[in-house]
């Protein structure tokens, strides 16, 4: 593999070669000592050589002798019965040459090896017997100056002959501090590897050989042009000459941080803007090395950052590790400024309690993203708060579209997101962890419900741990004993609630006590959320700008959108002016430092004299107890700038008192020494947050710039003010609703769920391919594999069961009448079903849209039977006879609310079909059957209230009204009714009078 170049101590290139291009820069070579592992082995190398080469001939000659005949044999002999010693003498012949032919590959070898030019010849039709030949060598040379080198080890025997004969350049860093004598001969041995790695490379080319060159260079993928988008094999055959090739660049650049945050993790999924090393024989316009003078600044600086993440950063990442291990001290739950996070100890074996489903997923499966966000596949408590959020907006969206359109709707499919939107969405969708979120909001609020109900303050939680499902708080120092179920953990500053135990919370209107938590990443198998507003000062973060920029997005997504809050503000200063449309109630943007300022200080204000007047001693004491309806909500200050030296004093003394007035910072610096820090943090380029004081080195929760654009665009596309018109008016799906559009496959969804067309599978398997069915029929748009994984197994699944699973819905669905199959994928890999394959719920949507948008706008008497026709189909709520644990993927859809939108869509056109004509008994018979499918639909009331008027039946309306009013409850009539009653009846607030 083709490695990068450092440089020597001086400022040059190690053993830089003295003339050819400077893709044949040769690399330092990483020294390695001869131990007693490798005297045993090259002793049992020459044993085996030994045997093989000199022993084997000479056992032959001794027991068998000269196995062929000593003199031509005639015709009578082919007639002759062979018997044990013919069998013999024709066994010892071919064995005589298995080892000759060995014993020649033995011979190639040696002298390969000992004379240190080009590689090894091949001897014909000997693969096994070389590669055996090759490791015996190897090792028997392994005591020697350079042989260990170039040789692959033992533990590589069986592997293919091929895949051995790939040219390799040892790369290695000579050690601080190493003895004059050791860094002589790394250089001699370097030199002398240098001009080995040349005569290789020249032979390869010359031979054709597909051994990588070392030198650095590097490719951008290319945004796509029309269809044809950038693949590794095209790019293998433009610069390497054999589109092969691709593995090796796949394997230079898998599992390295890209610029957007996510990872090369399949060799047949890239995406533009990415970076490619490439091997050092590559060629070609379009490469790039490092350093250039040619590209733009901002690609030479991403360039030079996903440098950073290759070996030479890998091998800093060990050392540090190392360093860890040998000097790194314990710590201990502490106070003040001094307080340390300490990771809680594991359960213990006896513990019970099932670990969380974002957890079991990540384990369970085998397989790799996909191309999706790396990023948020492994932040489940941001990825299901931003879920929820999203279809909140969505459904606020469609019925402020329903309540503001005239004449009824003419649509209500939000837009459907496309490239990185549509990529995040999926990862949202895979990634969430909602009972996760459930199950630490029940917890939080029944830990104050317990402590509320015992006249005990909520004690200081610096952090939370999330860990195998169970639930650890750190405290700021020892609280007593914690209420049932909570237990001490490891030590008095430790409170731990079992998963087992948090199961059996229910909501509780409890404040919520600890909002100001949020995720920073995770150790091992725990999750660390940290507490912002309970930090004696201020959080400071260092690092690259953008890698603090991601973190910062990170953290103010999920306290914009967690579960686990009830009401807070989060201020932004220096950065997400972009992220408003996150939660606009939550989320303050400030412009400058001196806005901040004057904001804080006037709010610093206001909470002492606000907590005096209370005579509380912090924002904790106003959680619980008769004061606890004041929420006492937090605001955190998110300062992404770095402050200048006046200002970070001033900022420190404003955050001094913070902590009980529920007024945490976090704020972005370009080193680590900010004043006022009470905790200081790193981030790095490889995705590591550091906090050396803290003891914590975490794998950091993360949103890159490209997903936070991602995750803003599917906000802003559903908020309901951005488009006067309304949602896009076309269905995403629509089918031919003629006799000759009879289709192949019928599943009925709204009411019981029916198929018509296939047999029903056999044996236990037939709800789960029911249910993959239902979840593709409700995305004709297709669906991401590893979304219907999540959707039928939330707790995980092996990629192996999935494409079981996968194949037998194939089977199932069948082919259509021109062979091709009914469960396709599509270009990006989604799957996706075929025009054959219709659900009720197409039919519904595609009569609307044709009664009005279509053919029932020339005809009103196709108008009015396409809108009878829809009417009929609607046989209940959506899967009506779902078994109960099933189908929880629904939560996530806004489908349960689209569907009843539709109906009243559909009952409204009808009833104003009728009316038209006076038949005021057939729009109250179509209102009816409408308000079954949406009986809180107040447009449907309405008109109800107007086809009962048109009858002329006064009783009749007045019957009506007590209906609604009774209906209505304490929460009295929306206004437009009472605004319509008046108008229709004006006595009714009498009879509402005495009736009530």
């Amino acid at each position: 593999m083709a490695r990068r170049s450092t440089s020597s101590s001086t400022g040059r290139p190690t053993g830089t070669a003295p003339s050819g291009p400077r893709n044949r820069t040769p690399q330092p070579v990483r020294l390695r000592r001869r131990t007693f592992g490798d005297v045993v082995k090259a002793f049992l190398a020459f044993v085996v050589l030994l045997v093989l080469v000199v022993g084997v001939p000479g056992a032959l000659a001794v027991t068998v002798g000269w196995p062929l005949p000593r003199s031509a044999p005639s015709m009578d002999w082919l007639s002759q019965p062979i018997d044990v010693q013919t069998f013999l003498n024709a066994l010892t012949v071919v064995v005589w040459l298995a080892w000759a032919q060995f014993t020649a590959c033995v011979l190639v070898e040696v002298k390969a090896a000992v004379s240190g030019v080009g590689l090894p010849g091949r001897v014909p039709g000997a693969g096994p017997s070389q590669l055996l030949a090759r490791q015996l060598v190897a090792a028997l040379l392994l005591v020697g100056a350079t042989a260990a080198s170039f040789t692959p080890g033992l533990s590589q025997l069986g592997h293919s002959l091929e895949g051995n004969q790939k040219g390799t350049v040892a790369t290695a860093q000579a050690t601080p501090g190493i003895l004059a004598q050791q860094q002589e001969q790394a250089k001699s041995t370097a030199a002398a590897l240098a001009e080995q790695a040349g005569h290789a490379a020249a032979q390869a080319e010359q031979g054709g050989s597909t051994a990588a060159h070392g030198a650095t260079k590097y490719y951008r993928i290319q945004p796509p042009e029309g269809r044809h988008h950038d693949s590794l094999w095209e790019i293998a055959q433009r610069h390497l000459g054999d589109g092969r090739r691709y593995k090796e660049i796949y394997e230079l650049n898998k599992d390295r941080i890209q610029p957007d945050g996510s990872r090369l993790s399949e060799a047949s999924l890239i995406r533009p803007g990415w970076i490619m090393e490439m091997p050092g024989d590559a060629h070609g316009g379009e490469l790039v090395e490092n350093p250039d003078a040619h590209v733009s600044p901002e690609v030479r600086q991403q360039i030079g950052d996903y440098a950073q993440t290759g070996d030479h950063a890998q091998h800093q990442h060990q050392q540090h590790q190392q360093h860890q291990e040998q000097g790194g001290g314990q710590h201990a739950g502490g106070d003040g400024a001094t307080a340390q996070i300490t990771v809680p100890s594991q359960r213990q074996s006896g513990d019970t309690g099932a670990p969380a489903a974002h957890e079991t997923s990540a384990h369970s499966s085998s397989e790799s993203s996909f191309g999706l966000s790396e990023a948020l596949l492994g932040a489940p408590l941001l990825a299901a708060g931003l879920l929820a959020a999203l279809g909140r907006r969505r459904r606020q969206a469609l019925w402020q579209s329903a309540l503001g359109a005239v004449g009824g709707r003419r649509g209500m499919e939000p837009p459907i997101p496309a490239g990185d939107a549509q990529d995040v969405q999926d990862a949202l969708l895979v990634g969430a962890d909602p009972e996760g979120v459930r199950q630490l909001d029940r917890s939080l609020r029944g830990l104050a419900a317990a402590l509320t109900a015992e006249s005990r303050s909520l004690p200081v939680v610096y952090a939370a741990w999330l860990s195998h499902g169970d639930l650890h708080l750190q405290l700021a120092q020892p609280a007593g004993k914690p209420p049932a179920p909570w237990q001490l953990g490891q030590d008095q500053t430790f409170w731990t609630l079992s998963r087992a135990d948090a199961e059996h919370y229910e909501d509780t209107d409890a404040a919520a006590p600890y909002p100001g938590l949020v995720s920073l990443g995770t150790m091992d198998d725990s999750r660390l959320l940290l507490n912002l507003e309970a930090v004696p000062g201020i959080v400071s973060l260092s690092g690259r700008e953008a890698d603090r920029a991601a973190v910062f997005a990170s953290v103010a997504a999920e306290l914009a959108t967690n579960g686990w809050s009830d009401r807070m503000t989060i201020t932004l200063v220096g950065f997400g002016a972009d992220l408003t449309p996150l939660a606009p109630n939550r989320l303050r943007h400030l412009d400058d430092v001196e806005a901040l300022f004057e904001t804080m200080e006037a709010e610093t204000r206001q909470r002492r004299g606000a907590l005096g007047a209370a005579d509380h001693h912090s924002v904790l004491t106003g959680r619980t107890g008769p004061a606890q309806h004041t929420r006492w909500a937090p605001n955190l200050v998110l300062l992404a700038t770095q402050p200048s030296a006046e200002d970070a004093v001033r900022l420190a003394e404003l955050a001094a008192d913070a902590a009980r007035l529920g007024i945490g910072y976090l704020v972005g610096s370009e080193r680590d020494d900010l004043p006022g820090a009470a905790w200081a943090m790193e981030i790095t380029p490889d995705g590591r947050l550091l906090a050396p004081l803290l003891g914590l080195e975490l794998q950091a929760q993360l949103l890159p710039a490209v997903q936070q654009r991602a995750v803003v665009e599917l906000f802003v596309e559903s908020d309901p003010e951005r488009d006067p018109d309304g949602p896009t008016t076309t269905p995403p799906f629509l089918v031919d609703i003629s006799e000759q559009g009879r289709p192949a496959v019928y599943a009925r969804l709204v009411g019981p769920y029916e198929i018509i067309g296939l047999d029903t599978p056999d044996g236990d398997r037939s709800p789960l391919l029911h249910e993959a069915l239902a979840l593709l029929l409700l995305h004709r748009e297709g669906v991401h594999p590893r979304v219907l994984s999540s959707a039928l197994w939330p707790r995980g699944v092996t990629e192996d069961v999935r494409d079981a699973l996968l194949e037998r819905l194939r089977g199932w669905l069948g082919t259509d009448p021109d062979g091709s199959p009914r469960l396709r994928a599509d270009a990006a890999g989604r799957l996706t079903l075929a025009k054959s394959v219709v659900s009720d719920l197409d039919v519904l949507r595609s009569l609307y849209y044709e009664a009005t948008q279509g053919k029932g706008v020339e005809s009103r008497a196709v108008r009015g039977r396409l809108l009878t026709d829809a009417l009929v189909l609607v046989r209940g709520p959506l899967l009506a006879d779902r078994a109960e644990g099933r189908y929880r993927w629904l939560t996530h859809e806004i489908i349960d609310a689209q569907l009843p939108l539709l109906v009243a869509d559909i009952g409204l056109a009808l009833s104003a079909f009728h009316l038209e004509k006076d038949r005021a008994e057939k729009a109250i018979e179509a209102l009816g059957a409408a308000l079954r499918t949406a009986p809180e639909d107040e447009r449907l009331w309405n008109e109800l209230l107007r086809a009962t008027h048109a009858t002329g039946d006064p009783d009749r309306l007045r019957a009506l009204a007590a209906d609604l009013i009774a209906r209505s409850g304490a929460r009295g009539l929306p206004p437009r009714t009472e605004a319509l009653l008046d108008e229709l009846l004006p006595t009714w607030r009498d009879g509402a009078a005495a009736t009530g």
